[in-house]
């Protein structure tokens, strides 16, 4: 399947191609979709994707992009309805994503099977290998990311969120505010039960909408239910009462890494 089929003619792309489709194991819809938190006719389109890579990148001399990218808009232009974001990584490259916490990286191993856009068998025991990723450094790592976006939000981080339409009309930006509620719910989810529910459970995925599309008025509303999501998290990880193990089990994931690898270049 062709990765670039969502983008006929993509205005940015970077990265091998040919290497990211022929080496393709697993490639899956990611973004508000996956959550369930869509709101029709103001959504780009978001795919997450790994490859294997071909031995002469790992083993040779020459200098190799770890990733493959395409966007139907210029570098730093934002996205908008209609529009596709293409994200393939090296498996390497998207194992050590995923077993640091990156939150979008942890999507494909939970994505439901509908939302699967290629998965061979590698990519299936990939999928499999999903508790093994989870962690309770990895929530820390997910709470952490809530942060960074709630400290933009109220324009306190490096990054400003970049919709003022919605600032006019709603006072805030509630796309990013819901963004941002949502990670601290994920992570409340990862804390307490061990596990991350594609779509959102339905009550949380419902609230989360409410921020998206301005019904909650007061951005201090959001702010403050952010806050008490996350000490939900932080207690359930500093009291123990957590079915995650501090680490993640990254000697299974390196075993089978180092197996997949063999097992895509025929190596006995």
């Amino acid at each position: 399947m062709d990765v670039r089929e969502l983008l006929t003619e993509p205005v940015l792309e970077y990265g091998d191609r040919t290497v990211a489709e022929a080496g393709q194991i697993l490639r899956c819809t990611v973004g508000s979709g996956l959550h369930g938190i869509a709101i029709a006719g103001t959504d780009d389109h978001d795919e997450m994707g790994v490859f294997v890579e071909p031995a002469r990148w790992l083993l040779g001399l020459g200098y190799t992009r770890d990733s493959y990218v395409a966007r139907s808009q210029a570098e730093g232009a934002r996205s908008g309805p209609g529009d596709t974001d293409l994200v393939m990584y090296s498996l390497r490259k998207y194992l050590r994503l995923a077993v640091k916490g990156n939150p979008t990286a942890l999507l494909p191993l939970f994505a439901p099977e509908p939302d699967l856009l290629f998965c061979n068998e590698l990519g299936h025991e990939l999928r499999a290998l999903r508790q093994s990723f989870l962690s309770q450094a990895a929530t820390t790592r997910v709470l952490g990311f809530m942060q960074a976006q709630r400290k933009a939000l109220v324009n306190g981080g490096r990054k400003v969120p970049n919709r003022p339409e919605l600032v006019e009309r709603y006072g805030y930006d509630t796309k990013y505010a819901s963004h941002a509620l949502r990670l601290a719910m994920q992570g409340r989810e990862l804390a307490q039960h061990g596990r991350l529910t594609l779509p959102m459970p339905e009550a949380e995925r419902q609230r989360v909408l409410e921020v998206k599309s301005g019904q909650v008025k007061e951005l201090q509303t959001v702010l403050d239910e952010i806050d008490a999501v996350a000490a939900e998290v932080v207690q359930a990880l500093e009291s123990g009462r957590t079915p995650l193990p501090q680490r993640a089990d990254t000697a299974t994931i390196e075993e089978w890494a180092v197996n997949v690898h063999r097992r895509f270049w025929d190596w006995a």
